[in-house]
């Protein structure tokens, strides 16, 4: 069960960045345990306006008598070190500690610490487990990066000691974390910003898995060498998934898709039948986030029905792969791949679906990212047959790089396709109304602000 003692002298806990999706689901933690919060944050949000409702008083810009009053101030990675909330704190004596170290201490309160790892599909895959956790009435506690229809949010408050939560690699974040279970579905080239190489991006997992305690459990995608590579640094259960790796777990055999891109396909465990799955989310890369959450609940005890049951109602989480509505007659999707690798995922999902010609609208995540990824991204957009790339959304960053989004482009056309720069995003709406035809699909895609063209042109 959940042993909460180790709080107990943090009676009133303020959160600065309340609104995050990762500190809103916090706070709405520590408020059903009982514990006072309060949070500020900068700007009004949906976020902000549902804790406010659900209880949890929130500022925005600040409010000293919450600092005055609190026994600790959590703080989200995106507030400055000189945030007047902070430094009042500071005057005052009073502890302060980030988010993920944070997150962490709560971590430990359960038996059962499912994290989810990886460079790509971390969000869907939670999404996964924790429907089928759901729908096998396991009382789950969850934290996920998107919106998941499920739980009606990003969180979910659950009695049990299963906490499922989202892992993410960057600033080695989720070595903060005391997992009982960890699944890693990848490892790639990103966040080069901070890890600078590859080798330290494996470096960060290699010290992660090693967070597991011998009686924990690691799930990996056998079809990764990289993932395979950290079965030497552990000393816990070990269950692996592929498509292609005879060797692993659990296999997925004769994939079929239908007309929507969605997959059906037989599931082994060690060479015995397990159950034939249908997904409801399109792609290849679905069927191997799938993989890895069947993995997981097996050794969960969840019942296979129940696995099923979910996978199939599972429609996917916020802006992956999302279905928008349709414009002109063509079918409008909205995405959050950032990195080279997911662009060519979707891309490979779009072409199970049914459609005339395909349009991109790409909006660049990071300076950084962009610099260091530029031929990749590329030569990850010219299987479109029209591309729109829009301005790089700087996220936390300074351009620093010397980069641009015209950069890409002028690297598209040195691939041997045509693209073109769009800066205003009315601009591009009114480019796609001049040119769009029935039976279209459209995919706008990027970590940033371009899901609101989704919404513009549907309107």
């Amino acid at each position: 069960m959940i042993d909460i003692n180790s709080l107990k002298d943090y009676k009133h806990i303020h959160m600065i960045g309340i609104g995050g999706i990762s500190m809103s689901g916090i706070a709405e933690l520590l408020h059903h345990w009982k514990f006072t919060v309060t949070g500020s944050d900068s700007t009004a949000s949906e976020i902000t306006k549902k804790l406010t409702e659900n209880g949890i008083p929130v500022a925005i810009g600040h409010d000293f008598d919450n600092i005055y009053k609190a026994n600790i101030v959590v703080y989200s990675a995106a507030i400055r070190q000189d945030d007047p909330e902070l430094i009042e704190a500071r005057k005052l004596n009073i502890p302060i500690i980030e988010r993920k170290e944070f997150l962490g201490e709560i971590t430990k309160l359960f038996e059962n610490t499912i994290c989810v790892s990886g460079t790509h599909g971390k969000t869907t895959t939670t999404s996964m487990i924790s429907s089928c956790f759901l729908d096998a009435n396991f009382d789950p506690t969850i934290q996920v990066g998107a919106v998941l229809k499920e739980i009606n949010g990003n969180y979910r408050v659950g009695n049990s000691g299963n906490f499922i939560l989202e892992a993410c690699e960057y600033s080695e974040s989720f070595l903060k974390f005391h997992p009982k279970a960890e699944v890693i579905l990848n490892i790639d080239n990103d966040h080069l910003d901070y890890f600078k190489t590859f080798e330290n991006i494996k470096k960060a997992f290699i010290k992660y898995v090693k967070l597991l305690p011998d009686d924990g459990l690691l799930i990996l995608n056998a079809d990764d060498p990289n993932c395979l590579d950290l079965k030497k640094y552990v000393n816990c259960k070990i269950v692996t998934y592929s498509i292609n790796n005879p060797k692993a777990n659990f296999i997925a055999k004769n994939i079929t898709f239908d007309s929507n891109g969605f997959a059906r396909f037989e599931v082994y465990h060690n060479n015995n039948f397990l159950g034939e799955f249908k997904l409801s989310v399109a792609g290849y890369h679905s069927v191997l986030d799938s993989l890895a959450c069947i993995s997981l609940c097996f050794h969960n005890d969840v019942p296979v029905a129940h696995i099923k049951n979910a996978l199939l109602k599972f429609t996917g989480a916020n802006r992956r792969m999302e279905y928008k509505g349709t414009f002109h007659g063509a079918s409008v999707f909205d995405d959050y791949g950032h990195h080279p690798t997911e662009i060519e995922s979707i891309y490979k999902a779009i072409l199970n679906k049914e459609f005339n010609e395909s349009w991109v609208v790409f909006q660049p995540h990071t300076y950084s990212r962009t610099k260091n990824l530029l031929n990749d991204f590329a030569k990850s957009l010219i299987n479109y047959d029209h591309i729109i790339i829009t301005d790089i959304y700087a996220a936390r960053e300074e351009n620093i790089y010397n980069i641009s989004a015209v950069d890409l482009v002028n690297k598209i056309k040195e691939n041997g396709k045509h693209a073109i720069y769009i800066s205003d995003f009315n601009e591009i709406v009114n480019y796609l109304k001049a040119r769009v035809k029935p039976k279209d699909i459209i995919l706008t895609q990027g970590a940033g602000t371009i899901t609101q063209i989704g919404s513009m042109l549907i309107s």
